[in-house]
């Protein structure tokens, strides 16, 4: 019995480890821009994705809770943190949709198992994604008007960076939930 209860104890410490990276990891992927057309790239999404792939959905909903819990209360984790502003008022600013979108994302993402083939794992990973863009065109929609165009500014200058990420994840899909069961 004491065996079982120190295995579970350690195994909590290891999942509270692994949910404090994960953040510090997608906190850093928000700051990293790589130039890109039509405009920069961060691997944000990539690390959203791939921690859905990695963790399961459980250690993975954990993961991104904590980031956002870190960027409402004021750490400047979010990609344009400082800068545009930190905290609650960033936000809940016109990029909340797409960060909210990061739990539903990384959650779908987390059901690609290692004998789906490539075109599921593909199509799993655009669904995934593509919840990120439905919640962030929602919210972007409320917050600047529905008259603007919602699509042209909050989707399409991303798509070509996301196709290119969702392409590399695909491929890498396999190698990474082969240590899924390490976590």
């Amino acid at each position: 019995m004491e065996l079982i209860k120190q295995n579970s104890q350690s195994q909590i410490i290891k999942s509270i480890l692994i949910i404090f990276l994960g953040s510090v990891i997608l906190a850093i992927s928000a700051k990293i821009k790589i130039p890109f057309y039509p405009v920069p790239m961060t691997m944000q999404t990539f690390v959203v994705l791939f921690l859905g792939i990695s963790l399961g959905y459980k250690v993975a909903l954990a993961t991104i809770g904590l980031y956002l819990l870190e960027g409402i209360v004021g750490l400047p984790v979010f990609s344009n943190s400082p800068e545009r502003g930190i905290g609650l008022a960033y936000f809940m600013g016109p990029t909340m949709g797409y960060l909210i979108g990061f739990l539903s994302a990384c959650f779908i993402a987390s059901f690609i198992k290692k004998d789906d083939n490539y075109l599921i794992i593909f199509s799993k990973l655009i669904l995934s994604v593509s919840t990120i863009y439905i919640f962030g065109i929602l919210w972007l929609g409320t917050i600047i008007g529905w008259d603007k165009p919602i699509i042209e500014l909050g989707v399409m200058p991303f798509l070509i960076a996301e196709i290119f990420k969702i392409l590399l994840l695909t491929i890498i899909a396999k190698k990474i939930l082969k240590f899924r069961k390490f976590i």
